[in-house]
């Protein structure tokens, strides 16, 4: 009996290297089993320091090449000079550049940063999370951004996200210098995904970023330094929680209560 192919998957997250942090499990494994998967990248030019490893990352995904929306960090304005910032760029501009994207590849599912802005909550991840359910509502309707291809309708959105009980290693390694760590409630959390299988071709996607792996506090680079064992147990388990998009089934006569 043949394996079903499992469905395509659209990565949407701010920063090169969000997307193998949070999702390079999951990419991983659709792309082994002969899905479509692609990742929009919010921040950093084509031409920055960062686009090469972010290709070298993809590569090792099997997620395709970069597709680069090209604002600035909020926190390094040397991601896109001359750019705006993505937390500042005009809300209609950003939500059709990334509708461009979903409409181009067509994805069953998209997958994107959480409400709360993914541990540290960084206001590129928060602004990622508020960009991409517009643009996933947005692909689906004609009238919407007609410039941007014919509409497309994503079957699901799940925002990557951390529960309180999964933190685990996390918390003590991202308070040891100086970070915050919001986790969301346990109830939060609709699917957990083991990716232990995937586990070291994530790991070599997060290493391909490395200018962060150089970095002393980045995320990257504290994995980087911990033992094998306590780096596998951080990144084997991926957490999200489903958001459907679009309008839900129910009684056209019945008022709102």
């Amino acid at each position: 009996m043949e394996t079903p192919v499992l469905p395509s998957l659209l990565s949407v997250t701010a920063h090169p290297d969000d997307e193998s942090l949070l999702t390079g499990g999951v990419l991983a494994q659709h792309h082994a089993a002969g899905a479509r998967t692609a990742v929009v990248t919010a921040t950093w030019a084509p031409d920055s320091r960062r686009a090469p490893e972010l290709a070298a990352a993809l590569s090792v995904l099997g997620a395709g090449s970069p597709r680069l929306l090209g604002y600035n960090d909020a926190r390094n304005p040397e991601a896109a000079p001359g750019q705006p910032r993505f937390v500042d760029a005009p809300l209609d501009e950003a939500v059709g550049r990334l509708v461009t994207h979903i409409r181009d590849f067509r994805p069953d599912i998209v997958v994107t940063h959480d409400a709360v802005g993914q541990l540290t909550g960084h206001p590129d991840h928060v602004r990622t999370h508020q960009i991409t359910l517009l643009a996933v509502e947005a692909a689906g309707l004609a009238h919407l951004h007609p410039e941007a291809g014919a509409p497309w309708q994503p079957s699901a959105v799940y925002a990557a996200t951390h529960p309180e009980s999964g933190v685990g290693l996390l918390r003590p390694l991202l308070e040891g210098v100086g970070k915050t760590v919001l986790a969301v409630p346990d109830s939060y959390v609709t699917t957990s995904v083991d990716v232990s299988p995937w586990a070291a071709a994530k790991m070599e996607a997060i290493l391909a970023h490395r200018s962060e792996v150089a970095r002393e506090r980045s995320l990257p680079g504290l994995l980087a330094r911990l033992p094998e064992a306590e780096r596998d147990e951080i990144i084997s388990t991926e957490y999200f929680t489903r958001l459907a998009p679009g309008p839900a089934p129910g009684d056209p006569h019945q008022l709102i209560a």
